[in-house]
């Protein structure tokens, strides 16, 4: 519906004088629809989509029994569950249209109608009805606009997008490049998600976030007895995520003896537990991701070159948040 064009409203009355009359009193701002009983009502209904229906509850073959203009709000609102339908009622039927706004009808009437009070009722279901279109086409404009449930309709976005699309179909390792809380696990657990590996493990650990005396045995895991403390064998990260994709969120953080270790893993796909001596094979995705320049690290003597480039198979930037 533009601007220019009059809200329509349908009538839906059994009384041909009210229908004239509302007709009379509301051309000048609406495109009126007139309908004289619930059947023929509904077939109006379908064809015109009026913006606002004024439905009287007394309608035939039953003029005297509510019921029939119930059933006709009920048919309705099953074919628009949002439909704004203004119930005109007499006095002694005040219950009945109390009965109807409970079943989803949005204002009511007490007959004989007074236009004035009409078009005010008219004019506030009109505007709520626009506001309500408004607010369906921007969540539909943002469902568009998502992907795995990240938003972005800039060019730099739907490159990552394409990106994740391209990557997720292959096992190659990814390297994801971007500032803090620019959504870098999101991106991992999505490229996880469009994998032939999305039935497995998506297995995540904040390499920053966990003291290094403890990261070693996250990710390697260790045997019982192997330190103090270790009363029981416990599997690694790494190990968890056999079948399905690792996730190794802010690897610049990595210490360098464990990137050592990390290198040796991602070469030959088999780890070794803290305290432990039998070789365990582990087919897992390795996916990387930092918010440091790791060349910098690199000549820093921070970061190791080679293994920059077992985890850097692919590399996708993300945009800065603002």
């Amino acid at each position: 519906m533009t601007e220019t064009m009059k809200p329509r409203v349908l009538i839906v009355d059994d009384d041909e004088d009210i229908r004239s009359q509302m007709k009379w009193a509301l051309a000048q701002d609406y495109d009126v629809v007139l309908a004289q009983d619930g059947h023929s009502g509904l077939e109006a209904f379908r064809q015109s989509r009026p913006v606002v229906t004024v439905l009287d509850l007394g309608l035939p073959p039953r003029p005297n029994d509510p019921e029939e203009g119930m059933a006709a709000l009920a048919e309705l609102l099953a074919l628009n569950a949002t439909a704004k339908v203004i119930i005109a009622s007499g006095q002694a039927e005040k219950q009945n249209a109390l009965r109807a706004i409970g079943q989803g009808a949005y204002d009511f009437l007490s007959k004989p109608v007074e236009m004035a009070e009409l078009k005010i009722i008219l004019k506030r279901a009109v505007h709520v009805a626009r506001l309500e279109e408004e607010v369906r086409q921007v969540q539909q404009r943002l469902g568009e606009d998502a992907f795995e449930g990240m938003m972005g309709s800039s060019p730099q976005m739907q490159a990552v997008f394409g990106s994740i699309r391209k990557v997720a179909t292959t096992d190659a390792p990814v390297l994801i490049l971007g500032e803090s809380g620019t959504g870098k696990e999101m991106v991992a657990a999505a490229i996880h998600r469009r994998s032939t590996r999305k039935d497995g493990p998506f297995v995540a650990i904040n390499c920053g976030a966990i003291p290094e005396t403890l990261l070693e045995s996250e990710l390697f895991g260790h045997e019982k007895g192997s330190f103090t403390g270790a009363h029981v064998q416990r599997k690694g990260r790494i190990e968890s995520a056999a079948g399905g994709t690792l996730f190794l969120d802010e690897i610049g953080e990595l210490p360098l003896q464990l990137q050592v270790k990390l290198l040796r893993f991602l070469q030959e796909q088999t780890i070794e537990r803290v305290g432990g001596r039998t070789q365990i094979q582990i087919d897992t995705r390795v996916i990387a991701a930092t918010n440091i320049d790791l060349k910098s690290a690199m000549k820093e003597g921070k970061f190791r070159e080679d293994l920059v480039y077992r985890v850097a198979g692919v590399v996708i930037p993300l945009p800065a948040v603002r």
